[in-house]
């Protein structure tokens, strides 16, 4: 089976979106710079990065808050955030509607990342959300971490590793690219 991996932008003081994100501001007020080395900004370097996440991509799993903000007006259309890769939502209550890429998982982390993993095959899980790569860390699911780390202070919103417990995380770096855009790439592996 492929590896479960979390590949998220994030300022320099640790946030992933900025504050009051939603439907009308997917990354929150003044977020939408967290992804400008995906496009507008993007070096040779940027694009390799991505085009291997892309190309390792089995399946997605995603919180219900990452859903709601980027489904509907402006979203995804009727894919998902890796068009038609199947995505996985972890949630309390599903939608009474949704595109056909989406599965709605109501039973807990574990069973999200086991179904994610079972319709990757050996490709990788790619966890969307601050809050649902928390809980596959917390519960000892993820392989991966990839940080983005754009060279902005955000100074509020939503922090990649808020909720982790009190037990240390050890990690091992991987690699680190240095994009021209001013992004560098960090990639580490979990200690188990």
């Amino acid at each position: 089976m492929g590896n479960v991996a979390s590949a998220m932008s994030m300022s320099l003081d640790g946030f992933v979106t900025g504050p009051n994100d939603g439907r009308k501001h997917p990354l929150g007020e003044g977020g939408a710079v967290l992804h400008d080395w995906l496009g507008k900004t993007a070096t040779d370097a940027d694009r390799a990065v991505l085009q291997e996440m892309v190309d390792g991509a089995g399946t997605i799993l995603m919180g219900r808050r990452s859903y709601d903000s980027c489904v509907g007006e402006g979203g995804w259309g009727d894919g998902g955030p890796a068009g038609d890769v199947p995505c996985f939502v972890l949630t309390h209550e599903p939608p009474a509607e949704a595109p056909k890429v989406f599965t709605f998982v109501t039973d807990g982390i574990e069973s999200a990342v086991a179904q994610a993993k079972a319709a990757a095959g050996d490709r990788t899980v790619g966890i969307h959300g601050a809050t649902a790569a928390q809980q596959a860390l917390a519960a000892g699911l993820l392989d991966e971490i990839q940080v983005h780390l754009v060279p902005v202070l955000l100074g509020d919103g939503v922090r990649l590793f808020d909720l982790l417990g009190a037990s240390p995380v050890n990690l091992t770096r991987d690699r680190v690219v240095e994009a021209g855009s001013g992004v560098t790439h960090l990639r580490f592996r979990v200690v188990r």
